[in-house]
């Protein structure tokens, strides 16, 4: 797990709200607080769709991505007032979970391993973003986590933001 201090928030909501940086990750949840406190829970709700819908792979899968959910954040954030703060919490999406394994060469498979998770949180004034990992099992080897920590790096220097 790393703690990664965002250098310029500004920046770093326009790839949050305004760009596709984190269509592909799994939204499990959002609080978000401006003049009301908002709660999103990222499941999807298999009821509300039709069984052609449910073949197409946005839809099979536990989470919505960031990608659908984030037109209504937007909604939420947007205007001249920032928000008094806010919580989201991403997951790596289940094939690149898997494609990370491939890659890293971690001796899990994707069954032992619960979520790999990128916890962003704005104070009001900082934004931070802390890493997490959950598996099934238990073992005492974090090569998974330090693995998922330096792919966040990696992704962030990408991306182009800067994090200390």
């Amino acid at each position: 797990m790393i703690s990664l201090h965002i250098l310029n928030v500004k920046d770093f909501m326009s790839q949050l709200l305004l760009h596709d940086t984190f269509d592909r990750f799994y939204l499990t949840e959002a609080s978000i607080t401006t003049f009301g406190t908002f709660l999103i829970d990222g499941h999807l709700q298999k009821g509300y769709f039709s069984s052609e819908e449910l073949e197409n792979e946005e839809f099979c899968q536990p989470y919505s991505y960031w990608k659908q959910m984030r037109p209504f954040c937007l909604e939420l954030i947007k205007g001249k007032k920032t928000p008094l703060n806010f919580k989201i919490v991403f997951q790596l999406s289940s094939s690149n979970t898997e494609k990370l394994l491939l890659q890293t060469g971690v001796a899990l498979t994707p069954s032992d391993v619960n979520g790999l998770y990128l916890n962003l949180h704005y104070d009001g004034r900082s934004l931070h973003c802390i890493t997490g990992t959950s598996l099934n099992l238990f073992t005492m080897d974090k090569s998974l986590e330090h693995a998922w920590d330096e792919m966040v790096r990696k992704f962030f220097h990408a991306k182009e933001i800067p994090a200390e």
